[in-house]
C-alpha cells in the first residue's frame, strides 16, 4: 500500500484495538460482519470507488456507509467501516483489503480470548504444510470452477473438529473468497498476523488524572520489561481512585491506587 492507504490502514487497526480490548465486544461476531462488509465490498465496485473517492466529502462517504449498513450488522461494525472511508485511500482496492485484515484480526482476537491462539497459529502453518506436499488437494481447494459450497464442505471434512473454529473459518474465508490471492500467500499473510496478535500485550491503565507522554513512556517500558513484550496501554481516568495507578494485564491486577490502600487499612482495622 502506497502512503495514504497504510496511514488509513493504521488508523483503522487502533480503532479495531481499542473496541476488541472491550471484552464485552464479542470479536467473533466482529469478524463474521466485517468479513461480510468484505464480500459487498469485493462484489461492488462502483461502491467502494464511491467510498473512496478522495474528490468527496469524508463526512459523506461515512453517511452512506452508514445507511446501507444499518440493520445489516452491528453499531461497532458500522463505527469501524465509517471511520475507514472518512480516510483517504490510494487505491479502492486497498479500502477492502483492508477491511479484510481487520477481519481476520477481529477472529485471532477471537482466540486470544479463549487461549487457542498458539494453537491457531501452529495449525494454519501444519495445514500451508498439507497443502503444499498434496498437489491433488490444492488443485481442488484453487479450482475456479468448484463452487464455494464444494470447497467449503472438502475444507469442513478436513478441519471439522480437529482445528479450532477460529482456524476454521479464517481458512475457509480464505478459500472461498481468495481475492485474486494464491493460496500459499493467504496462508503467509494470516500466519503473519496470528504471530503479531500474539506478541501483543495490552495493559488496562486506570489513573486520577491523565497520565503525562513521559508518565506513559516509562510505564510502558516498565511493563515491557517486567512481561518480556512489548505493550499497548489502553488509559482510562477514573477521579475514584483518588491516586496512583491501577494496571490490568489479563487477568493480573498491579494496584496502586490512593483508593485501594484506603480500603485495604479499613480493612485491617475492622478484623
Amino acid at each position: 500500500m502506497n502512503g495514504a492507504s497504510r496511514e488509513a490502514l493504521a488508523a483503522a487497526r487502533e480503532r479495531l484495538d481499542a473496541l476488541t480490548d472491550n471484552t464485552s465486544v464479542d470479536a467473533a461476531k466482529l469478524a463474521e460482519e466485517l468479513a461480510a462488509v468484505t464480500a459487498l465490498l469485493q462484489r461492488e465496485v462502483s461502491l467502494r470507488r464511491v467510498l473512496t473517492d478522495p474528490s468527496q466529502a469524508g463526512e459523506a462517504k461515512a453517511e452512506l456507509a452508514g445507511r446501507l449498513l444499518r440493520g445489516q450488522v452491528g453499531g461497532e461494525t458500522v463505527d469501524l467501516i465509517s471511520g475507514m472511508v472518512r480516510s483517504r485511500w490510494s487505491q479502492s482496492r486497498d479500502l477492502v483489503d483492508s477491511v479484510e485484515e481487520l477481519a481476520n484480526t477481529a477472529d485471532l482476537t477471537a482466540a486470544q480470548r479463549s487461549g487457542d491462539l498458539d494453537d491457531v497459529e501452529d495449525e494454519l502453518f501444519r495445514f500451508g504444510r498439507i497443502v503444499a506436499s498434496d498437489k491433488e488437494l490444492r488443485a481442488a481447494l484453487t479450482n475456479r470452477s468448484a463452487s464455494v459450497a464444494a470447497k467449503s464442505e472438502l475444507l469442513r471434512s478436513l478441519l471439522g473438529g480437529k482445528a479450532r473454529p477460529t482456524t476454521e473459518r479464517v481458512v475457509v474465508r480464505l478459500v472461498t473468497q481468495p481475492r485474486g490471492r494464491s493460496l500459499e500467500a493467504g496462508l503467509e499473510s494470516l500466519s503473519k498476523l496470528a504471530a503479531e496478535r500474539r506478541d501483543r500485550m495490552v495493559a488496562v491503565v486506570t489513573s486520577a488524572v491523565p497520565l503525562s507522554d513521559q508518565q506513559k513512556q516509562r510505564l510502558g517500558a516498565a511493563l515491557a520489561k517486567i512481561y518480556g513484550r512489548p505493550m499497548h496501554l489502553n488509559l482510562d481516568v477514573d477521579p475514584t481512585v483518588l491516586g496512583g495507578i491501577s494496571v490490568r494485564v489479563g487477568d493480573e491486577v498491579i494496584n496502586g491506587t490512593i483508593a485501594e490502600r484506603l480500603d485495604e487499612a479499613t480493612r485491617r482495622m475492622a478484623g
